[in-house]
Order: structure tokens, then sequence, then C-alpha cells
């Protein structure tokens, strides 16, 4: 019951991710319908049986009016996938600015990167290039889907078309 399930807006966007128990739910009370189950698999009462969902959709357009993720600590780490980015080691992470904020770096995502404590250090008040530290990864702006994909792990191969993974 504590399966993910795939929720889908009425135009098919991906909107979140849920329970088995919730997709359940909405189905019941019709505010929702079955995109993809899982074969063999159903949810049984003496009277009904609904299969058991991978992906939903629901009845009627949600209208999200902000979608872009949050910036913070925990998302650029999120983003970075918990690893520096000059060393890509996990011990005592932090934030870094990749264009100090002294030489007028702005805090946005495309210059946030996570970084050890003992790199973060080591490049002080300079530039990647400048201090000999190049970056593993250009940073940059995540997507909601990128983070529901991430929330869930491995994701199945029915969600790639609706996740946009193909």
């Amino acid at each position: 019951m504590m399966a993910h399930v795939l929720v889908l807006n009425q135009d098919y966007s991906a909107l979140t991710v849920c329970t088995v128990r919730r997709a359940v739910g909405l189905l019941h009370l019709h505010k929702a319908d079955v995109v993809e189950s899982i074969p063999n698999r159903a949810m049984r009462s003496p009277s009904v049986s609904i299969p058991w969902p991978s992906i939903v959709r629901l009845r009627i357009y949600v209208r999200v009016p902000y979608r872009r993720i949050m910036l913070s600590r925990r998302n650029v780490l999120r983003r970075d996938g918990f690893r520096c980015q000059y060393c890509q080691g996990r011990d005592r992470l932090t934030v870094d600015h990749v264009l100090p904020k002294s030489r007028g770096g702005r805090h946005v995502w495309t210059n946030l990167v996570a970084a050890c404590n003992q790199c973060n250090n080591k490049k002080g008040n300079r530039i990647p290039e400048e201090a000999g530290m190049p970056l593993r990864r250009k940073p940059f702006r995540p997507s909601h889907v990128m983070f529901i994909r991430d929330y869930v792990g491995t994701v199945a191969e029915s969600w790639k078309p609706y996740l946009f993974l193909n």
C-alpha cells in the first residue's frame, strides 16, 4: 500500500507522486482515472475490485501557480546528489558560490554548488579556475520533474514517457 503512484494532471503533465492508498481513494471518489496499472494486481473488497494503479490522471485540471523549485540549501544539495562538486566527497557539505559574492556573484541556482568544508575553504575567494579546482558538473536550475524522479528513486518504465525521460 506504500508503493508510489505517479499523479498526472488532466493534460497528462506530471504533478506529484502519492501512495497507492491515496490513489485508490482518488479512484474510488471518481476524481481520477487509471492510466497504467500493475498487471495481475488489484485492490479488492467484497463488492469492488480496483486495478493496482501505477499512474493515475486527475479528471479535473489542477492549476499549479508556482512550479519552480525553491532555492534553498537542502535543494542545492539534492540537485548535486549530496556530493561535493569539486572532490565528490560526502562529508560535511555546505553550499559554495562559484563566483564569490565579494566579486559580484549572485545567490542563484546557476552560481551555487554543493561543496565539502575542506574544498570550500581551499577555494576561498577565487573562481574554480584560479583555485585549480574544476567543477564536476555545471550548476543549473532543476525542474520539478527531476525532484519527482529523485524522490521515488528508480522510475518505472511506464512513467518515463510522462516524465520526459525517454
